[in-house]
């Protein structure tokens, strides 16, 4: 008989301690500690805690290693999905016997893209299977119905032990497999609650090795907490090879996949959705859709550029300073960093003459989009400026640019790109970096304008 031992892990961490504490001693939280029996071996083919006299058997594996230069690798091992914004966060698709983790508020869509990329794999000849630990296979049928996505090839259960999952994913072997979602995934070697930190961990593991050894690519959906990470234990995103982020407000309609790791592609890159009635819907321009309803000769609008992996976005930051009675004015920031927004106010304060500590200063990026470039920096401050000044940005006008302690603009990476959307979306006057400006070439059809400085970039615009 497998030899076991009562042991109490932290639910939000995964700490491990002999005895229940009220307190976890590595991520700070109260009430976290659950007692659960842990088994001497909890998958088939691994052992934990070993001793010297099991370290042989345990050495001697299958596995010999080879020199890397002889392992044969063909470069173009990925499945398209079919979806290009779903595939360019992948990095150009799904590679053989990879486990990807797709995370993101209850309702944002993980369960729909999962069903839409399915039905695209299916339609193009790939067996494709989806187990489903929430719904019932009549719930997966309505939900596929209306949304456009039934196939032969999609097979889909509802199941919740770990072993009849592998079994299934062993006997039908797929082409892909989607588990949605890791939470309600149970094992029936512990005595834990689905959920847990232990039956996350084990159930990850159980899939990354089928993963591996079969060479099935597996999707894994898995739940955020309030604080916004996934939930279960850290070592959950370590395990998996590429990390997925749904992000987006439920009130909104548009919804942005960013990759947060990637072993196989690049964490840069971000993939905008629509949600409409019939699921989710790629858009290929996101500049046209963000600056769609963009009011004409508002005070504090202002147009700016932001690279997101290789593809320039346009987006439109909005501020509104308003005079204050409070003693201490409030900084209400949002989709943007409220630390460089406060240092950027301070430059203001310090070089332009502005007195902003008076005022409750106001900051949005329509369309529910997250920005943390350095590059929208003087956006943020020509924003801030319009609505303080109570004078619009001229009509065709965007800026661009990194700004320092002393009020210097810097220079900005792939300037050409970012000049380049712009000219396609019409305007006519782009305000940059001194610097970038020295090394581009003539672009036909938008005036560039170089500046050193804020008061100079100000006094440009107003």
């Amino acid at each position: 008989m497998p030899k076991s031992k009562t042991v109490f892990i932290c639910q939000s961490c995964g700490s491990a301690s002999p005895k229940w504490m009220g307190k976890c001693p590595d991520c700070n939280q109260w009430d976290t500690f659950s007692e659960e029996i842990q088994h001497k071996n909890p998958i088939p083919g691994t052992v934990r805690n070993f001793s010297k006299t099991q370290s042989a058997s345990f050495s001697a594996s299958s596995s010999v290693p080879v020199p890397i230069d002889a392992v044969e690798a063909d470069e173009d091992e990925r499945t398209e999905c079919g979806i290009r914004e779903f595939d360019r966060v992948l990095g150009g698709g799904l590679v053989a016997g990879s486990l990807v983790l797709i995370g993101g508020d209850p309702g944002i869509g993980k369960s729909t893209l999962m069903l839409q990329a399915l039905f695209r794999l299916a339609d193009r000849g790939h067996t494709v299977l989806y187990v489903s630990g929430e719904e019932s296979v009549r719930q997966l049928r309505l939900r596929s119905r209306r949304l456009g996505t039934l196939s032969p090839r999609l097979l889909v259960v509802s199941e919740i032990e770990m072993e009849s999952v592998m079994q299934m994913i062993a006997q039908t072997r797929p082409d892909v497999a989607v588990v949605d979602s890791i939470q309600t995934m149970f094992n029936s070697d512990l005595s834990s609650a689905p959920g847990s930190v232990t039956q996350v961990r084990e159930s990850a593991m159980r899939l990354m090795i089928m993963a591996k050894k079969s060479g099935i690519p597996i999707f894994i959906v898995g739940h955020v907490t309030k604080e916004g990470a996934i939930a279960g234990p850290r070592l959950l995103e370590h395990m998996v090879d590429t990390v997925l982020y749904f992000e987006g407000d439920r009130s909104h309609v548009f919804r942005i996949l960013r990759a947060v790791k990637n072993r196989f592609g690049s964490t840069n890159e971000i993939g905008v959705f629509e949600m409409k009635e019939k699921g989710l819907e790629e858009v290929p321009n996101p500049s046209t859709v963000f600056l769609s309803e963009r009011p004409a000769n508002a005070p504090g609008s202002v147009v700016t550029a932001s690279m997101e992996g290789s593809r320039p976005i346009l987006i439109e930051i909005q501020a509104l300073a308003s005079s204050s009675n409070l003693g201490t004015p409030r900084r209400t920031i949002l989709g943007l960093d409220p630390n460089r927004v406060a240092l950027l106010l301070a430059v203001m304060e310090k070089k332009l003459g502005m007195h902003l500590m008076g005022h409750d200063i106001f900051m949005n990026v329509a369309g529910g989009v997250k920005v943390h470039e350095p590059a929208v920096d003087m956006g943020i401050v020509a924003a801030v400026a319009s609505s303080f000044l109570d004078r619009p940005v001229p009509e065709g006008h965007i800026v661009m640019g990194e700004v320092g302690l002393t009020g210097e603009v810097r220079a900005i990476s792939h300037v050409e790109n970012r000049v380049g959307e712009t000219q396609k979306m019409g305007f006519r006057k782009c305000i940059i970096p001194k610097s970038n400006l020295k090394r581009m070439k003539d672009i036909k059809g938008i005036e560039l304008a170089g500046v050193r400085s804020v008061v100079q970039a100000i006094e440009t615009l107003f």
